[in-house]
């Protein structure tokens, strides 16, 4: 299973594409980030700048179009501080989904601290330890506390880099009076809640996000370590951190561009953030820091796969994002999956024996394959009725990966199994154009059939194979065990896949024989069926071949009844007659395909 997790941050836009593992773990196969500065001039419950959303917007558009070029199954998008705070927040998110199809969330700080923790401790291999996870992002920092990924202390605090240099960052190098005030509102946003978890103890300090990364790499690239050297479970000494912190404030923005290790698109809020870290680290009373460069996106995934772990099992049996939505449907309304799955192998194999008369091609088979898989899911509902309920739920259903009209399709097909056949007067149904009402129509007939053949829900019926004889169509099966139901059933709902080839359907028994005792006469599995004008069968007629079991007379598309006729009954027994669609409804398609 492939996910895109998506960070809208209040300074840069993250996207990770993960490949989910069978072990539950994952990889990453694709990561891209821009800093948009989403928040910049928006934070406090001011307005996003039209050019800060018009950014936004662009960039998310190309991660969406990256992501669908890997095939993700599942795109997670959250949005934090700057969409959380602003004004016109909820404006942008909607134009993010009508302009983009991503349906990002907004998270509060304490949801975006716990999934920040999650990644963190996952990154860094501390399953035991009690960690304190610090992320800097560009509207707020998270500070949490736990052991292993469950966290007992976390808050998310208003003192990201970009709040913080918008409000103190005045000169150029940072004068000391301005330096002093920012440390003065950080004592006071976070002071006593440092010491809270100081008072907890820790056994490791964990520092993730852009900023604390850049500052890593600073400090890296001053200890002598090669540009672009890996810097996740790279430690540092508080020490280290607080020398990062006095030589950029001593440089003006012209020579931390050329600091090595520091990003340049971040040398212009880099003060803020080695002054917010070495105070954070200084309260904390910590000795050193470990990096870690997962965060919030690699936390939405963790938290996806421990919510969804049947749901990835499922997409590792089925790779294609259509048949798995197919079964995840069929599964939360309770289907029963021998016999669903059966139904669709028999109408797909009548399906094929009959692509000479119908022309449909493998489109239409996958979609007739689906609807056998979903045809009694309205049972969830109500057995009575359930046909349309099923209707209702596959069309309703969330299916991912079909257009609307491919899931009308598949939604009338199941509809049609059973009841009345297509009606121009049905809704649904009237709505489509003629070539897929057509569609519809042989589909309905093939699956109608292919449900009457498990009428037991036994699975009996273990092979087909469909014979054009010329006047009529031979429909030989191979049954494991007693079929009686199967044959009784299609015997009655035969009649719309008559309509389909324009013959009638004989039916016959191989690999089996019926019988009370072995040593008696085989007795006739199923009800014989005879149209008006035939003889009736008698009691020799149940000596005859095992394999005849029913057989079927006269013009196709003709309204006509069609009786059934217990064998071993005498001529005075009960009729049943099935009501067919009028002509005027259901019209009997031309032997070479559908028009």
């Amino acid at each position: 299973m492939r996910i895109a997790a998506i960070d809208i941050g209040t300074n840069s836009i993250h996207m990770i594409v993960v490949q989910v593992r069978a072990d539950q773990s994952f990889e990453v196969i694709d990561r891209e980030k821009e800093m948009v500065r989403l928040g910049a001039g928006g934070l406090d419950g001011r307005a996003l700048t039209p050019e800060a959303m018009h950014a936004a917007l662009q960039v998310l558009s190309k991660f969406r179009r990256l992501a669908e070029s890997h095939k993700v199954d599942e795109v997670i998008a959250v949005a934090t501080s700057a969409t959380r705070e602003a004004e016109n927040g909820g404006e942008f998110l909607q134009a993010v989904t009508q302009q983009t199809g991503i349906r990002p969330r907004v998270i509060s700080g304490t949801e975006e601290a716990r999934l920040i923790h999650l990644a963190a401790v996952y990154g860094v291999s501390v399953p035991g330890d009690v960690a304190v996870v610090i992320d800097i992002g560009g509207g707020s920092v998270e500070v949490t506390r736990g052991a292993g990924p469950a966290i007992d202390l976390g808050r998310s605090l208003k003192l990201g880099v970009i709040r913080l240099t918008e409000r103190f960052i005045k000169t150029d190098p940072l004068e000391p009076r301005d330096e002093r005030r920012l440390v003065r509102h950080v004592e006071a946003e976070i002071g006593k809640y440092l010491h809270q978890v100081a008072r907890g103890g820790f056994e490791r300090v964990i520092g993730t996000s852009g900023t604390i990364m850049s500052l890593g790499a600073v400090a890296s690239a001053a200890d002598g370590l090669a540009p672009g050297a890996p810097l996740r479970n790279r430690r540092f000494t508080a020490k280290q951190m607080r020398r990062v912190r006095k030589d950029l404030v001593a440089l003006d923005l012209e020579k931390r561009l050329r600091v090595p290790g520091l990003e340049p698109r971040r040398a212009d809020l880099a003060v803020a953030g080695a002054i917010l870290l070495d105070e954070i680290l200084r309260r904390l009373g910590a000795r050193e820091i470990t990096l870690c460069d997962l965060s919030l996106r690699e936390g939405l995934v963790l938290d996806y796969i421990a919510r969804h772990r049947k749901e990835i099992a499922q997409a590792d049996r089925y790779p294609d994002v259509r048949r798995r939505s197919v079964f995840e449907l069929a599964e939360r309304c309770n289907y029963w999956p021998e016999h669903s799955q059966h139904v669709a192998r028999l109408a797909v194999g009548l399906f094929d024996q009959t692509r000479a008369i119908h022309g449909l091609t493998d489109r239409e088979r996958e979609w007739l394959e689906y609807a056998g898989i979903l045809h009694d899911v309205g049972v969830h509902i109500s057995y009575e009725g359930h046909h349309k309920h099923s209707y209702y739920l596959v069309k309703n259903g969330d299916l991912r990966g079909f257009e609307p009209d491919e899931i009308e399709v598949i939604a009338l097909a199941a509809r049609y199994h059973r009841q009345a056949t297509p009606k121009r007067s049905h809704d649904g149904f009237a709505d489509l154009g003629r070539r897929t009402r057509g569609t519809v129509r042989a589909l309905a007939a093939i699956l109608r059939l292919a449900e009457s053949l498990d009428r037991s829900h036994a699975q009996t019926i273990t092979g087909l194979e469909l014979h054009d004889r010329g006047d009529d169509d031979l429909l030989q099966l191979r049954t494991s065990g007693d079929a009686e139901l199967e044959l009784w059933a299609a015997a009655r709902h035969a009649a719309a896949f008559e309509r389909l080839t324009g013959k009638p359907l004989r039916i016959e028994v191989s690999g089996h024989t019926y019988a009370e005792q072995p040593d008696t006469t085989p007795r006739v599995s199923g009800q014989a069926v005879r149209r008006r004008g035939h003889r009736r069968l008698g009691q020799d007629d149940a000596a005859r071949a095992a394999g005849e079991v029913a057989e079927r007379g006269g013009p196709s598309g003709v309204r006509h009844g069609m009786e059934l006729v217990r064998p071993r009954q005498g001529g005075d027994q009960k009729r049943e007659k099935e009501k067919l669609a009028h002509p005027d409804d259901v019209q009997p398609a031309p032997r070479h395909g559908l028009r």
